[in-house]
């Protein structure tokens, strides 16, 4: 039932994010992500108090690339490059794939939010895949054991919310997965050894 659940759910952001992208937010309706997701109202309404909250479903969207990703890892490279790798795949996503308003909307909702704020939900592959690339680096000597796991993690998951945010402040007037590969590099060499 669970996972009949989850299936349900997916549907409906996999279908609501599909219309976002093709006619913008705004000239979305709930009727038409329940069409598209193959769904009903009561399902819909469920999950999600309104249209707006899907907003917060951005974040499970980048899970979905990320759960993608983890497959293509190679375990035997270099830990901080592998979440080199992890950056710039889901930075090229972002770039050619979501709408710079609906970034946007999400930082900004995130801001005013009470209550759960999805980009800090530490149970997120987000975070585990970083906190098991972390943890490896540092067991085979390639990252400092000078900070924890979880403060890595957190300089990492900041740096990278703060090229998006920017990158949103400038309307995606320059490349975002350029401009990653400039940045990270320079921030995770304080951790590499």
């Amino acid at each position: 039932m669970r996972k009949s659940n989850n299936q349900t759910k997916s549907k409906i952001v996999s279908a609501a994010w599909q219309l976002f992208y093709d006619q913008g937010f705004d000239n979305t309706t709930v009727d038409e992500i329940i069409r598209l997701s193959g769904t009903s109202k009561g399902s819909f309404y469920h999950y999600f108090e309104s249209k707006d909250s899907l907003i917060g479903s951005l974040a499970y969207l980048f899970d979905e690339k990320y759960a993608e990703l983890e497959q293509q890892l190679d375990y035997g490279k270099n830990a901080v490059d592998n979440m080199l790798f992890l950056t710039r795949e889901l930075c090229m996503m972002i770039e050619n794939n979501i709408d710079i308003e609906l970034l946007s909307r999400l930082y900004a909702q995130q801001l005013s939010k009470r209550g759960q704020k999805e980009l800090l939900d530490h149970t997120r592959l987000y975070y585990r895949l970083l906190k098991k690339l972390t943890i490896q680096g540092q067991e085979r000597g390639e990252i400092t054991r000078q900070k924890s796991s979880a403060e890595i993690v957190r300089l990492y998951a900041i740096t990278e919310r703060a090229l998006l945010y920017d990158w949103c402040l400038h309307g995606g007037e320059y490349s975002l997965t350029e401009y990653a590969g400039s940045v990270m590099p320079l921030m995770l060499s304080a951790i590499r050894i």
